[in-house]
């Protein structure tokens, strides 16, 4: 019963998140539209979203202290599912065929995930967080990630590696220690409210150190991804790795699969494949919608040919100027 609270509870925040983000694009794009466009935070539905938002979130980082850490994190694809066809109603968006198969896709994975969830311990005390922390798996696991990191880090300083696959892999290594820290902290701050004292240990202090330092660090690295690249490549790459970080750590960390069956696990692995299929297939070949930016056409433009540019592309170095400015200014004189 406190599993399925687990799920349940980390299912609708997730539903939670998808309704927010598509309120906070509706708000967004209604703002466009006005003649005097005043600033997002002026509006009243942009704030009705960022406090679902934070609802949702605050559920999300409940589930951790009733269910494990690798069935709370696949759910994320119901954010996902939930905002392609939420984004139907409101934004007025198509109902495409991939939506539906995705959609199908992601809740049988789904189904498969709660059905073959492993059964962690309970009860996740401080004593057993600091046993966890010292214990040689998550040691030499601690190893390989920080390795890992620093080779990422390199080619991304050093060698101007920008890749998608480079910045989501150091996102979802540094996920994989946020989702660790997070199942501690809430499983502490449950046993607490329920009587059992676990917040005058050193070592819950130590998590909440570590939540926030890599959650930081994360956001950074995912924001320079979504500067770079269109968040339909971002979304079902990013779910992908995520997922797999935080099964992996809750694996080595929390030893949740230690006395499952060998089909459970496999059934598991199989509702995994399943979710991130459906993501990828929802999120392939969705055209984003971008707002408008007015220019000011200049009409018919002496020495140039009617099907050349009298725009440039904003992304090109001449950008705001005429093409072959100086050969027009030589033609007039």
């Amino acid at each position: 019963q406190t599993q399925l609270l687990g799920v349940l509870l980390a299912a609708a925040s997730n539903f939670l998140i998808s309704v927010s983000l598509n309120i906070q694009k509706c708000a967004h794009l209604r703002l466009a539209r006005q003649t005097e466009p005043k600033p997002y935070y002026m509006s009243k539905l942009w704030w009705c979203g960022i406090t679902l938002l934070g609802l949702g979130e605050v559920g999300n980082f409940t589930a951790y202290g009733f269910a494990p850490v690798s069935l709370v994190a696949p759910l994320g694809c119901v954010a996902v599912i939930g905002s392609a066809f939420i984004s139907v109603l409101f934004l007025k968006k198509t109902m495409r065929a991939a939506d539906i198969l995705g959609g199908t896709l992601t809740v049988t994975g789904t189904y498969l995930l709660v059905t073959f969830s492993p059964n962690a311990p309970q009860e996740l005390t401080a004593r057993r967080v600091q046993n966890y922390l010292v214990s040689w798996p998550f040691l030499v696991y601690s190893i390989l990630e920080i390795i890992i990191f620093c080779i990422l880090l390199y080619f991304y300083k050093r060698k101007a590696a920008k890749h998608i696959v480079v910045l989501l892999m150091m996102v979802a290594l540094l996920a994989s220690l946020t989702v660790i820290a997070v199942k501690a902290v809430a499983s502490m701050v449950t046993l607490s409210a329920k009587g059992k004292m676990q917040l005058t240990y050193p070592v819950f202090y130590i998590m909440i150190v570590l939540m926030a330092t890599s959650c930081a660090f994360q956001v950074k690295f995912l924001n320079e991804a979504m500067h770079l690249y269109e968040a339909t490549a971002i979304v079902p790459i990013n779910f992908a790795f995520f997922t797999t970080s935080a099964i992996i750590s809750g694996v080595i960390f929390y030893r949740e699969f230690q006395s499952a069956p060998l089909l459970s696990m496999f059934m598991f692995l199989f509702g995994c494949l399943l979710s991130f299929l459906g993501v990828f297939v929802i999120a392939r070949n969705k055209k984003e919608e971008h707002l408008q930016i007015p220019f000011i056409d200049c009409g018919h433009i002496p020495g140039q040919k009617l099907t050349g540019k009298i725009q440039p592309d904003s992304h090109s170095s001449c950008y705001g100027t005429l093409n072959n400015e100086d050969d027009l200014v030589r033609s007039q004189n």
